[in-house]
Order: structure tokens, then sequence, then C-alpha cells
């Protein structure tokens, strides 16, 4: 499993529904955001996949509420990211409070990727040994060079 990544976002008022918490979609949005600057850290950025005919897609997500979030709450997104066999990877995020001293965590997703050869319109085979060509620090997604 690839090493621990984490990024801070604060509740902005545009997130907040009528309930007064972070509406349901938004948890996506921190998802996906969180999953880019993991990306962009390690050196995959979508202009280095890019270079290649590469492109990250999103198969499959799935987000479990466990407690809200509420306008200006500061919350820390952690993100893993795990390879195996295969054409697709996954994932894991967990969403937690700083504000509160415990850290209790507001949310947890998971998601299924692939790696898209943009030109054949097909995932391409072991997605763990492509990043690793184009990773600057293959570390922050657990892998080695290729």
């Amino acid at each position: 499993m690839g090493d621990q990544f984490a990024v801070r976002v604060g509740v902005r008022s545009y997130e907040v529904d009528a309930n007064g918490h972070v509406n349901h979609a938004v948890y996506h949005q921190y998802g996906e955001h969180a999953r880019m600057e993991h990306m962009r850290a390690a050196g995959c950025s979508p202009v280095e996949l890019g270079r290649r005919g590469w492109g990250v897609v999103l198969l499959e997500t799935h987000v479990r509420f466990l407690s809200e979030l509420l306008l200006g709450e500061q919350v820390e997104i952690s993100s893993r990211v795990e390879f195996g066999e295969g054409k697709t990877f996954g994932i894991e995020h967990v969403l937690r409070r700083v504000d509160e001293p415990d850290g209790r965590v507001a949310a947890e997703i998971s998601c299924r990727m692939g790696l898209l050869d943009t030109t054949a319109r097909r995932l391409v085979a072991d997605p763990g040994a492509r990043f690793a060509e184009v990773a600057t620090d293959p570390g922050l997604l657990g892998i080695g060079r290729g």
C-alpha cells in the first residue's frame, strides 16, 4: 500500500446545503481534490500523464458518511494508493476534522481507478508500472521505479 498523503480544505459557504452541513456531492469533490494533489505531489500530474497519452479515470466510488461537516470547519483528507494485479488500482480517503482534538472521522471514500490509454480508449495493463515510469516520488504511490 502507498504511503499516506494528506491535504487540508476549509468548508466553504457554497458547499453547505439547506440542512447546514456539507452537501453529499461535495465529499466526492473533496476526494477528487485529494487524489489530484496526491498524484501531483508524486510527479504524476495530468499534464505529465497526458504527454504519454494516458489519463486517470474513476471507475467506481463509494462514500461512507460518519459525521457531518459544517461551514468553516477544517478537514484533512488523507489518501492511500494500492496497486495490485490487473488494470485497476484503489485509492482510499479518510476525511478528518482538524478543529477537534480527537480528529473525528467525518467520512471515508473508496475508489477504483484505471489508467486510460487516451488513443486506444482502453485501460492500460499494470498501471503501477506505468506510474513508476512517470513519478518523481514513486514512494508516495507505494511503488518503485519500473
